[in-house]
Order: structure tokens, then C-alpha cells, then sequence
């Protein structure tokens, strides 16, 4: 997979992308990471990449033309197909769902807005989907455009060494996942339940699949209300809420 990404801060991008598992997958040619920079294709001795709004107002938009010129540049790079991708705090928020999708594609190539954003025009003409990683707002795209790369690159096939790792991951299956105990030799099994010390795999699935629901109920309730549970996992979830009840009456 190919991913382009449009900003005023390449070595940003370029330097998150060289890290852990997305660096791993840069390294067995499984993901590329290219910056561009809209400076660069800038027509006046100042490299101006910005401009004041129409109607007035404080702040400044990115300027269409070195924006356009540089993604045209992206674009061409490559004969595969590239969805374009805004990073703005105005489209709907990412997804494990839409990871999954985005992670399917050949190309992407990520606009990071700096300023003020973009001018509308360009919005309505360049971009196939605007998206956002939060409800807050940053300096600039790049943070979201890293988020992105990364969430993407590490399911391409091969990324995780382990190819169970990201099945497993929290909202995969639309929960969150089940609390995790190390090996320590400090710390030893203190503290660890002891269904993970038995042996008995069936029931460590049971157990995780239970706390997964548990914590899914506790943490995210959102979550829970949209998934689909068939009844063992509703079983499962009444017990956990029975016991942690238990452990946890209410304050008089």
C-alpha cells in the first residue's frame, strides 16, 4: 500500500512513519510513506501557501493553487487509484470499521490542513472524504494524518508479527478488549486471576471473552448498545454485572 500525505511538515511525517510497526512495514515493503510539501510548488519568492479568508475574519486559509499543484504531483506519482483524504475536525470520526476499509485500498493520499483549513472550492472539487480523529481541534492535520498511517499500515499483511494480534485488537469485534497480564519476575502471579494460571484454554476464552464484555459495559457502554450478542455472551455478561454489583454495592 502507498500512502501520500500533503503537508506543510514532511519530516513529521516521514520521521512517525520510520517508528515501530509502520517502520517495520516500510522496511518489508509492505507500506510506503511519501511526503509532499505544497511550498514547494508555490510560484512566488516567498513560497506563500496561505491567504486571508473572503468576508474577513481572523486567521488564514491555504492557498488552492501550490495546494492543487502539490496534490496533482501526489497523485501522479502513481498510476493506482488514490481515495483523497481530508484530516478535518468537520468529518466524521475514525473507526476501527473505517481503518479496515481504508486498509483494503492500493493508494490514499492524506491532506493535512494548517490555519484557518481549506478553502471550500478546493474541499468540493479535490477531497473524496473528509475524516476526524476526535472532537477537538489540533494546529494542523499532521497528528491526525500519523494517527491514520498508522492504524492503516499496521493491518497491511505481514505488519504485526503475530497474525492473530490485530483480530484481537479493542473494536474489532465491536468491544473493547479484555485486560492483559505479563510475565514478571518482580511481580510473579500476584495479582494475576487464576484462570490464566490453569492451563485450561477453554475456559481463559471464556474468562476474556467475559471481561471484554464486562469492560466493554463498564468502560463504553456506546459500544455495547450496537453490538449484536447472541446468548452465551449475554449469559456472560449478566454474571459479570451480577459479580462486579457484588464486589461493588452503592454508597449510602
Amino acid at each position: 500500500m502507498r500512502i501520500d500525505v500533503v503537508t506543510l511538515f514532511p519530516d513529521f511525517i516521514r520521521d512517525s512513519a520510520a517508528l515501530g510497526v509502520v517502520g517495520r512495514a516500510q522496511e518489508r515493503g509492505l507500506l510506503a510513506v511519501h511526503g509532499w510539501n505544497p511550498r514547494d510548488y508555490a510560484t512566488d519568492n516567498y513560497r506563500r501557501v496561505d491567504q486571508r479568508p473572503f468576508g474577513g475574519g481572523p486567521g488564514m486559509l491555504m492557498l488552492a493553487e501550490p495546494l492543487g499543484a502539490c496534490l496533482a504531483a501526489a497523485k501522479a506519482a502513481d498510476p493506482a487509484p488514490a481515495r483523497v483524504i481530508y484530516l478535518s475536525p468537520q468529518g466524521p470520526r475514525l473507526t476501527q470499521a473505517k481503518v479496515r476499509e481504508l486498509a483494503a485500498l492500493p493508494r490514499l493520499v492524506l491532506l493535512c490542513g494548517r490555519y484557518e483549513g481549506l478553502d471550500e472550492r478546493f474541499i468540493e472539487r479535490e477531497v473524496d472524504e473528509e475524516l476526524s480523529i476526535g472532537d477537538y481541534v489540533l494546529s494542523g492535520g499532521e497528528l491526525a494524518a500519523a494517527v491514520l498511517v498508522d492504524a492503516v499500515g499496521r493491518l497491511q499483511e505481514g505488519a504485526l508479527n503475530h497474525a492473530d494480534s490485530a483480530a484481537q485488537d479493542s473494536f474489532e469485534d465491536g468491544l473493547l478488549d479484555c485486560p492483559h497480564y505479563t510475565r514478571s519476575e518482580a511481580a510473579g502471579t500476584e495479582g494475576v486471576p487464576p484462570v490464566l494460571l490453569s492451563g485450561d484454554h477453554a475456559a481463559i476464552a471464556r474468562w476474556r471473552r467475559q471481561q471484554s464484555l464486562g469492560r466493554t459495559w463498564l468502560r463504553r457502554p456506546d459500544l455495547l448498545a450496537r453490538a449484536s450478542l447472541g446468548k452465551a455472551d449475554r449469559a456472560l455478561l449478566a454474571e459479570f454485572i451480577a459479580q462486579w454489583r457484588a464486589a461493588n454495592p452503592p454508597r449510602a
